[in-house]
């Protein structure tokens, strides 16, 4: 943590009585907390002070989203509002929020039945179905004459129409690529898409409202959009895809980094051999770049294990809203799989990957040619993804070491087993 709450300030805001105890929270990558007991209850205090997220107008937006999102019945964790009527209390030019706490762990989809893993996949499309309920997505999409609903160059069914990736000729998968690829610290506040996001420990209690209410019955399909907030605009919901140009520049960096690291260790070798090997994978398929992402729409934008509270064999909340932005909705339902479902040796579990995305594509009324779409893009940012390397290399930040040898195997199975995967998203 950069310092020590203004504890006094902050509870007298809040009204929530005086402190007893203050125990720093494992920390993500992006954000700081707290677990706090005071004459009134346990609490968690959350300190925005990543520079990209720490905008007091951005966090009051995500607090309205998760308000009406819980009036919703979707399983998330409103702040509490203090005596000024906001959730967000700046002190010393420093943002925080402070949340109820709820005890609970963490799952990866090695703990989850393949039942649960379909309810997964229907808690994210009940997500975006509802953000699309109490964001204005569509109207201003539709305002800037795109099409929301089906990604360019699909079919209306089936898979799109990209090429598919030709069989590798990488070498095989490096022997320390049996480690697990969970990552490890606090509750989230992390990033999992390039730039830069996060890392392990014991599943940690996470914060929110006394108990989450349990979701109701999921419906199929996204409800009207319902104009009552303002939001980012629209130059930067399609980003483009990644450019081989630009990666092979990176990764010849990225090599000349690991050449000169002294003392040589274990981690340099890995590294160098996987650059190799991904730059041989990214000369084979350099041409099938694919198109700017398809249908947008609100987002949590950093949905994985860590962000997910579960109490018993429920979701009981989801956490960290941090990254709530406007993006293609189908890339974030097969990131999220990539995450929840990767399994040690690097490949994914492509029968829970299967009941999940049918249960994510019946709720948010996603169609095959979106998440096949939605596929082809996310395997082709993990090709060209290097954000581990980067920090353990241009920061020294070893935190995100741990996810390397699965993160790293992950795209060269895929590569390999692009039908599979394409198969299990869609089928």
């Amino acid at each position: 943590m950069p310092h020590a709450p203004p504890l006094g300030t902050l509870l007298r805001q809040y009204a929530a009585g005086s402190a007893l105890t203050c125990e720093p929270v494992d920390q993500g990558l992006l954000n700081g907390g707290y677990r706090l007991r005071t004459t009134r209850g346990r609490y968690f205090l959350k300190h925005h002070f990543d520079p990209e997220t720490a905008d007091p107008d951005a966090i009051a937006r995500q607090h309205r989203a998760t308000q009406r999102l819980a009036a919703l019945g979707v399983p998330v964790a409103p702040p509490l509002t203090g005596r000024d009527g906001r959730t967000v209390a700046v002190v010393g030019g420093h943002a925080y929020a402070l949340h109820p706490w709820i005890d609970g762990r963490h799952r990866h989809g090695g703990q989850l039945t393949t039942a649960q893993c379909a309810r997964l996949g229907s808690l994210l499309g009940m997500v975006h179905a509802s953000l699309e309920r109490v964001m204005p997505t569509q109207a201003r999409t539709r305002a800037k004459g795109w099409t929301p609903l089906e990604s360019p160059g699909t079919r209306a069914h089936g898979h799109p129409h990209i090429p598919r990736p030709r069989p590798s000729t990488a070498p095989p998968t490096h022997s320390t690529d049996r480690h697990a690829s969970r990552v490890t610290g606090h509750r989230g506040d992390t990033r999992l898409s390039p730039p830069p996001p996060r890392a392990e420990s014991a599943p940690a209690p996470i914060p929110p409202a006394t108990e989450a209410p349990t979701p109701p019955p999921y419906a199929s399909g996204p409800p009207a959009p319902h104009p009552l907030t303002t939001g980012p605009t629209t130059d930067d919901l399609r980003p483009p895809s990644a450019d081989p140009a630009d990666t092979f520049t990176l990764i010849d960096e990225l090599l000349g980094r690991v050449h000169r690291h002294r003392p040589a260790d274990s981690f340099d070798e890995l590294a160098r051999y996987r650059l190799l090997e991904r730059r041989a994978l990214l000369e084979q398929h350099a041409d099938r770049r694919p198109p700017r992402g398809g249908s947008v729409g609100w987002v949590h934008g950093d949905f994985h294990p860590f962000n997910l509270l579960y109490k018993g064999d429920a979701p009981a909340a989801i956490v960290d809203w941090d990254r709530l932005s406007v993006k293609p909705r189908a890339e974030e339902a097969v990131r999220a799989a990539a995450i929840f479902f990767v399994l040690p040796m690097g490949a994914l579990d492509l029968p829970k990957v299967r009941a999940y995305a049918r249960a994510y594509r019946r709720t948010a009324g996603a169609t095959p040619s979106q998440l096949a779409a939605a596929v082809h893009r996310v395997w082709w940012e993990r090709l060209n993804d290097f954000w581990m390397l980067r920090w353990h290399y241009e920061r020294g930040d070893t935190r995100a070491d741990p996810q390397f040898p699965a993160a790293s195997a992950l795209a060269v199975w895929w590569t390999r087993e692009y039908d599979a995967v394409c198969d299990a998203f869609v089928d």
